[in-house]
């Protein structure tokens, strides 16, 4: 057998990867073509295109990009449909996948699409558009395949990889010592992995911590920074706060900063799904440009962003957004969570975690295999 598979980013590399490895544990002789990043090539990938040309940031290097982008685009169709693969499996990475399934799709190739784009919160329009791009749709959370299937798109829920891999709330105290970290309470705080993301909430989460700590005078402060950019500019606003004796900045290690905390303050985003699978207490925020957030505003279909809240269907983790995520309000939220009766809190957690934990490389190679299968029938 022979797959064409394409990620676009470090986390398409770590699932395409993982779906890789359980395919060839069923297929020995299995062949794969594509791209993807130093994972999936260790896997035996054969890669068309250095997996650093589709490094793209912001909006407007798209744009800048696009002659580029589409002869890349030109070529690996072309590559793929010599190659005549029983399916291409577009790893996230939505944009250019889904129109480059569509492209596959159109001239014969089985197309399947792991990581449903998000659209239980927005864009469901997008359904019919997916639905001329894929074959199949593998989705990571429960409430995603319901909804294609309301739209004739042929969808299987196979869990989530975090899920898999966190399997437990890890010692608080063995991640403290391994990062030298000490307090009473300490809380983590993630304000995102994107630049344009820490100049939005750095200052609110910095500031949440120095009226945190006003309450809290034994509180400590651990900020888990992306790269030594994001570490540098964190670092400038914690000494401007007079915050520097009470807080560690530390340069990747995200979980094992989560797993040492008693609490977390963190942006929406999977880091929240992190920190509920290391059954975390956490305070939830996000802001967005004025305008951005209006629009945004419109479009959004769900009463909830924080992905514990969305598997719940109701308000488990305090959310703030926009004009409500202030300093004095994101402090006073993470005092109440802080509360040490969270047993009903941690149940809903392992509930939510046993949902999730369907081993989802393997479920993904079985619904790829299916799918072929039926092809050939």
């Amino acid at each position: 057998m022979h797959f064409a598979i394409l990620a676009g980013e470090p986390s398409g590399d770590l699932l395409g990867a993982g779906l890789m490895q359980a395919l060839r544990a069923r297929h020995h002789d299995v062949s794969f073509l594509g791209v993807g990043g130093p994972l999936m090539q260790a896997q035996g990938l054969d890669s068309l295109v250095p997996f650093e040309r589709f490094a793209i940031n912001g909006f407007r290097q798209p744009f800048v990009r696009f002659p580029e982008l589409l002869r890349i685009f030109r070529h690996l169709r072309d590559a793929i449909i010599e190659f005549a693969p029983d399916a291409f499996i577009g790893v996230d990475f939505n944009v250019f996948n889904l129109l480059l399934e569509r492209a596959l799709k159109r001239r014969g190739v089985r197309t399947v699409h792991y990581v449903s784009p998000s659209v239980y919160a927005w864009r469901r329009g997008r359904l019919k558009r997916i639905r001329h791009s894929t074959d199949l749709m593998l989705t990571l959370f429960p409430f995603e395949a319901p909804l294609y299937h309301s739209r004739g798109v042929a969808a299987v829920f196979v869990g989530h990889p975090l899920a898999d891999e966190i399997l437990g709330p890890g010692d608080r105290d063995v991640a403290r010592a391994a990062l030298a970290l000490r307090g009473q309470p300490l809380i983590a705080v993630l304000p995102g992995s994107r630049q344009s993301e820490v100049a939005m909430l750095g200052p609110i989460f910095v500031q949440t911590m120095a009226i945190f700590l006003s309450l809290y005078p034994s509180a400590r402060f651990v900020i888990a920074c992306i790269d030594d950019a994001t570490r540098a500019s964190l670092n400038n606003l914690v000494t401007a706060h007079g915050l520097s004796a009470e807080t560690t900045l530390i340069t990747g290690h995200v979980r094992h900063v989560m797993t040492a905390a008693d609490a977390v303050l963190v942006k929406s985003g999977t880091a929240t799904l992190e920190a509920m699978l290391l059954e975390r207490p956490m305070v939830v925020a996000y802001r967005l440009g004025r305008l951005t957030a209006m629009v945004l505003r419109r479009l959004l279909r769900t009463p909830h962003v924080a992905l514990p809240n969305i598997l719940a269907g109701r308000a488990l983790v305090p959310e703030l957004l926009q004009d409500a995520a202030t300093p004095q309000a994101l402090a006073a939220a993470l005092g109440r969570v802080l509360a040490p009766e969270q047993d009903v809190l941690m149940a809903a957690f392992r509930a939510q975690a046993t949902q999730l934990r369907r081993g989802a490389s393997e479920g993904a190679a079985t619904a790829v295999l299916n799918l072929v299968a039926q092809e050939k029938m």
